[in-house]
Protein backbone atom coordinates (compact mmCIF):
# COMPACT_ATOMS: atom_id res chain seq x y z
CA UNK A 1 0.00 0.00 0.00
CA UNK A 2 1.47 3.38 -0.98
CA UNK A 3 1.57 6.41 1.33
CA UNK A 4 -1.22 8.26 -0.49
CA UNK A 5 -3.61 5.32 -0.16
CA UNK A 6 -2.76 4.86 3.51
CA UNK A 7 -3.33 8.56 4.20
CA UNK A 8 -6.68 8.52 2.41
CA UNK A 9 -7.81 5.53 4.46
CA UNK A 10 -6.75 7.24 7.68
CA UNK A 11 -8.57 10.48 6.87
CA UNK A 12 -11.78 10.95 8.88
CA UNK A 13 -15.11 10.40 7.18
CA UNK A 14 -17.42 13.37 6.74
CA UNK A 15 -20.42 12.76 9.00
CA UNK A 16 -23.54 14.93 8.67
CA UNK A 17 -25.80 15.11 11.70
CA UNK A 18 -29.33 16.06 10.59
CA UNK A 19 -31.43 17.42 13.46
CA UNK A 20 -34.96 16.83 12.27
CA UNK A 21 -37.16 18.69 14.73
CA UNK A 22 -38.10 22.30 14.05
CA UNK A 23 -40.86 22.48 16.67
CA UNK A 24 -40.95 25.38 19.13
CA UNK A 25 -39.69 24.27 22.54
CA UNK A 26 -38.10 21.15 21.07
CA UNK A 27 -35.92 18.80 23.10
CA UNK A 28 -33.60 18.10 20.17
CA UNK A 29 -30.72 20.40 21.24
CA UNK A 30 -30.27 18.45 24.49
CA UNK A 31 -30.00 15.14 22.67
CA UNK A 32 -27.86 16.64 19.90
CA UNK A 33 -25.37 18.15 22.36
CA UNK A 34 -24.97 14.77 24.06
CA UNK A 35 -24.48 12.97 20.75
CA UNK A 36 -21.94 15.51 19.51
CA UNK A 37 -19.75 14.75 22.51
CA UNK A 38 -19.81 11.07 21.52
CA UNK A 39 -18.63 11.88 18.00
CA UNK A 40 -15.99 14.29 19.29
CA UNK A 41 -14.32 11.42 21.13
CA UNK A 42 -13.57 9.66 17.84
CA UNK A 43 -10.88 10.34 15.27
CA UNK A 44 -12.67 8.58 12.40
CA UNK A 45 -15.35 11.25 11.83
CA UNK A 46 -15.44 14.94 11.01
CA UNK A 47 -18.87 16.24 12.07
CA UNK A 48 -21.07 18.80 10.34
CA UNK A 49 -24.48 19.68 11.79
CA UNK A 50 -27.53 20.47 9.67
CA UNK A 51 -30.26 21.73 12.01
CA UNK A 52 -33.60 21.92 10.22
CA UNK A 53 -34.85 24.50 12.70
CA UNK A 54 -32.39 26.86 11.04
CA UNK A 55 -33.62 26.26 7.49
CA UNK A 56 -36.37 27.97 5.52
CA UNK A 57 -37.54 25.47 2.93
CA UNK A 58 -41.22 25.64 1.95
CA UNK A 59 -43.10 22.37 1.77
CA UNK A 60 -44.26 23.06 -1.78
CA UNK A 61 -41.89 21.44 -4.27
CA UNK A 62 -41.02 22.95 -7.63
CA UNK A 63 -38.67 22.15 -10.49
CA UNK A 64 -38.12 25.89 -10.77
CA UNK A 65 -37.77 27.17 -7.19
CA UNK A 66 -37.70 30.88 -6.49
CA UNK A 67 -34.38 32.63 -5.76
CA UNK A 68 -34.83 32.38 -1.98
CA UNK A 69 -35.28 28.60 -2.12
CA UNK A 70 -32.34 28.22 -4.51
CA UNK A 71 -30.16 30.20 -2.12
CA UNK A 72 -31.19 28.03 0.81
CA UNK A 73 -30.55 24.85 -1.15
CA UNK A 74 -27.14 26.19 -2.16
CA UNK A 75 -26.33 26.31 1.54
CA UNK A 76 -27.86 22.97 2.52
CA UNK A 77 -27.23 20.64 -0.42
CA UNK A 78 -23.40 20.73 -0.24
CA UNK A 79 -23.56 19.47 3.35
CA UNK A 80 -25.45 16.39 2.18
CA UNK A 81 -23.36 16.00 -0.97
CA UNK A 82 -20.04 16.13 0.87
CA UNK A 83 -21.06 13.70 3.60
CA UNK A 84 -19.76 10.14 3.61
CA UNK A 85 -22.35 9.11 6.21
CA UNK A 86 -25.35 10.53 8.04
CA UNK A 87 -26.93 10.41 11.45
CA UNK A 88 -30.56 11.50 11.60
CA UNK A 89 -31.64 12.70 15.03
CA UNK A 90 -35.42 12.60 15.16
CA UNK A 91 -38.35 12.72 17.54
CA UNK A 92 -41.55 10.82 16.92
CA UNK A 93 -44.60 12.86 15.95
CA UNK A 94 -47.87 10.91 15.70
CA UNK A 95 -46.07 7.58 15.15
CA UNK A 96 -43.77 9.04 12.47
CA UNK A 97 -41.08 11.64 11.84
CA UNK A 98 -41.26 15.43 11.32
CA UNK A 99 -42.44 16.98 8.07
CA UNK A 100 -39.28 19.10 8.01
CA UNK A 101 -37.23 15.94 7.54
CA UNK A 102 -39.44 14.56 4.76
CA UNK A 103 -39.14 17.92 3.01
CA UNK A 104 -35.34 17.75 3.19
CA UNK A 105 -35.25 14.16 1.95
CA UNK A 106 -37.65 14.81 -0.94
CA UNK A 107 -35.58 17.76 -2.18
CA UNK A 108 -32.50 15.56 -2.59
CA UNK A 109 -31.79 12.25 -4.26
CA UNK A 110 -28.28 11.61 -5.54
CA UNK A 111 -26.81 13.08 -2.36
CA UNK A 112 -28.04 10.13 -0.27
CA UNK A 113 -27.19 7.35 -2.70
CA UNK A 114 -24.84 4.55 -1.67
CA UNK A 115 -24.12 6.11 1.72
CA UNK A 116 -24.95 4.84 5.22
CA UNK A 117 -27.50 6.36 7.59
CA UNK A 118 -27.78 5.87 11.34
CA UNK A 119 -30.51 7.04 13.69
CA UNK A 120 -30.76 8.66 17.11
CA UNK A 121 -34.42 8.76 18.11
CA UNK A 122 -36.23 10.05 21.14
CA UNK A 123 -39.77 10.36 22.39
CA UNK A 124 -42.18 8.90 24.90
CA UNK A 125 -42.55 5.24 25.71
CA UNK A 126 -41.54 4.13 22.18
CA UNK A 127 -38.39 6.24 22.07
CA UNK A 128 -39.07 7.21 18.46
CA UNK A 129 -38.60 3.74 16.99
CA UNK A 130 -41.75 4.03 14.87
CA UNK A 131 -40.32 7.15 13.24
CA UNK A 132 -37.11 5.25 12.51
CA UNK A 133 -38.94 2.30 10.98
CA UNK A 134 -40.72 4.67 8.60
CA UNK A 135 -37.42 6.33 7.74
CA UNK A 136 -35.77 3.02 6.88
CA UNK A 137 -38.30 2.55 4.07
CA UNK A 138 -37.82 6.10 2.81
CA UNK A 139 -34.03 5.85 2.79
CA UNK A 140 -34.21 2.51 0.98
CA UNK A 141 -36.00 4.39 -1.81
CA UNK A 142 -33.12 6.90 -1.78
CA UNK A 143 -30.66 4.01 -2.33
CA UNK A 144 -29.09 4.67 1.07
CA UNK A 145 -27.98 1.93 3.49
CA UNK A 146 -29.41 2.17 7.01
CA UNK A 147 -27.33 0.57 9.73
CA UNK A 148 -29.01 -1.88 12.07
CA UNK A 149 -28.18 -0.38 15.46
CA UNK A 150 -28.86 3.07 16.79
CA UNK A 151 -29.75 5.09 19.85
CA UNK A 152 -33.30 4.96 21.23
CA UNK A 153 -34.18 7.31 24.07
CA UNK A 154 -37.55 6.40 25.56
CA UNK A 155 -39.15 8.98 27.87
CA UNK A 156 -36.23 11.18 26.89
CA UNK A 157 -37.03 14.17 29.07
CA UNK A 158 -36.63 12.02 32.16
CA UNK A 159 -33.31 10.58 31.03
CA UNK A 160 -31.39 13.86 31.22
CA UNK A 161 -30.68 16.03 34.23
CA UNK A 162 -31.09 19.81 34.28
CA UNK A 163 -27.57 20.26 32.91
CA UNK A 164 -28.26 18.07 29.86
CA UNK A 165 -26.34 15.06 31.14
CA UNK A 166 -27.71 11.55 30.94
CA UNK A 167 -28.62 10.19 34.35
CA UNK A 168 -27.62 6.68 33.25
CA UNK A 169 -25.47 6.89 30.12
CA UNK A 170 -24.60 3.19 29.92
CA UNK A 171 -27.08 1.97 27.30
CA UNK A 172 -27.19 5.15 25.16
CA UNK A 173 -23.41 5.40 25.02
CA UNK A 174 -23.12 1.73 24.09
CA UNK A 175 -25.73 2.23 21.37
CA UNK A 176 -23.96 5.31 20.03
CA UNK A 177 -20.63 3.48 19.87
CA UNK A 178 -22.13 0.49 18.09
CA UNK A 179 -23.92 2.70 15.56
CA UNK A 180 -20.84 4.84 14.90
CA UNK A 181 -18.69 1.72 14.47
CA UNK A 182 -21.14 0.45 11.86
CA UNK A 183 -21.27 3.83 10.13
CA UNK A 184 -17.48 3.93 10.03
CA UNK A 185 -17.33 0.49 8.38
CA UNK A 186 -20.08 1.16 5.86
CA UNK A 187 -18.94 4.72 5.25
CA UNK A 188 -15.41 3.63 4.40
CA UNK A 189 -16.52 0.61 2.35
CA UNK A 190 -19.03 2.58 0.29
CA UNK A 191 -16.71 5.54 -0.19
CA UNK A 192 -14.02 3.22 -1.53
CA UNK A 193 -16.57 1.47 -3.77
CA UNK A 194 -17.87 4.76 -5.20
CA UNK A 195 -14.31 5.79 -6.00
CA UNK A 196 -13.77 2.61 -8.01
CA UNK A 197 -17.17 2.44 -9.67
CA UNK A 198 -19.80 5.21 -9.57
CA UNK A 199 -23.12 4.03 -8.17
CA UNK A 200 -25.84 3.61 -10.77
CA UNK A 201 -29.38 3.79 -9.43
Amino acid sequence: MDITTAAAQAAPLELALVIASDRAGRFAPVVADWFRTRVAERADFELTVLDLAGTTLPTSLSHDPDPGVRAELARITPVLEDADAYVVLTPEYNHSYPASLKNLIDRHYTEWRAKPVGFVSYGGISGGIRAVEHLRQVYAEMHAVTVRDGVVLANAHGQFDEDGRLKDPTAPEAGAKLMLDQLAWWGRALKDARAVRPYAA
